[in-house]
C-alpha cells in the first residue's frame, strides 16, 4: 500500500512550521507521517530528512508545501529530486506549484519534461534567494559597523597596574589560573596580557 508522507522545514528553531503542517494535513498526510527539520536548506544532511528517506518505498508520495522547503541549493535539489523519483520511484507533490506533481504525467514524456523544466527554474530561484539573503546580511552588517555597532564580545581592558597586582597575588601563593579568575578573564587572555 502506498503511503503519503510530508516534509516540512524551517531554517531555525524560532521559526514556525504551522502553515506547512496545515497544508500537509489538508493534502491528506497523517501527522505521524510528517517529518520536520529546523535547520538550513543549504544541504540535505538533516536528521529528519534522512529518516524520511529510509522510510520511503516505491509508489509512496512525498508532499512538500514549496520547493524551497525541500532545499535551497540548486544542484542538491535536482540530485534529490532524481534520487526520489528515479532511484526510489517515489512521487513528489509540491503543494503550492501544481506543475511539480510527478503523479501528473501529462501525455507521458512531455509532462515529465515540463515538470523537470519547472523544477530547474524553481531550484535556481531558491538558490538565488539564499545567496541574496546572505548578501543582504553582509550588507546590513557592513552598514551597522559603519554606524559604530560593535559585533562580538566587548574587549576587556588590561588594568593599568596589572603586573603589580599579579606580583602581589603571586606573593599570596595564588596560581596563574586563580589569578586569571580574580581578574575575571580567560586563561588565554591572562597569558596574552602577561606577554604584552
Amino acid at each position: 500500500m502506498n503511503i503519503r508522507y510530508g516534509y516540512a522545514r524551517v531554517s531555525s528553531r524560532e521559526q514556525n512550521t504551522n502553515r506547512q503542517l496545515v497544508a500537509l494535513k489538508n493534502a491528506g498526510v497523517e501527522g505521524s507521517n510528517v517529518f520536520i527539520d529546523k535547520q538550513s536548506g543549504k544541504d540535505f544532511d538533516r536528521p529528519q530528512y534522512r529518516k524520511l528517506l529510509r522510510k520511503l518505498k516505491p509508489g509512496d508520495e512525498l508532499f512538500v508545501m514549496s520547493i524551497d522547503r525541500l532545499g535551497r541549493n540548486y544542484e542538491e535539489i535536482l540530485n534529490q529530486w532524481n534520487l526520489l523519483t528515479e532511484n526510489k520511484r517515489v512521487n513528489i507533490i509540491v503543494i503550492d506549484m501544481p506543475l511539480l506533481d510527478t503523479r501528473q504525467r501529462i501525455d507521458g514524456l512531455t509532462g515529465l519534461f515540463l515538470s523537470n523544466i519547472v523544477l530547474q527554474i524553481l531550484s535556481y530561484v531558491a538558490q538565488v534567494e539564499r545567496e541574496n539573503i546572505r548578501k543582504r546580511q553582509a550588507e546590513g552588517i557592513a552598514v551597522a559597523k559603519a554606524n559604530g555597532v560593535q559585533f562580538g564580545r566587548k574587549s576587556i581592558e588590561k588594568p593599568k597596574d596589572f603586573m603589580e597586582q599579579v606580583t602581589e597575588m603571586q606573593k599570596q601563593g595564588l596560581s596563574r589560573i586563580n589569578i586569571a579568575k580574580r581578574f575575571g578573564v580567560s586563561r588565554s587572555l591572562f597569558y596574552k596580557w602577561l606577554r604584552e
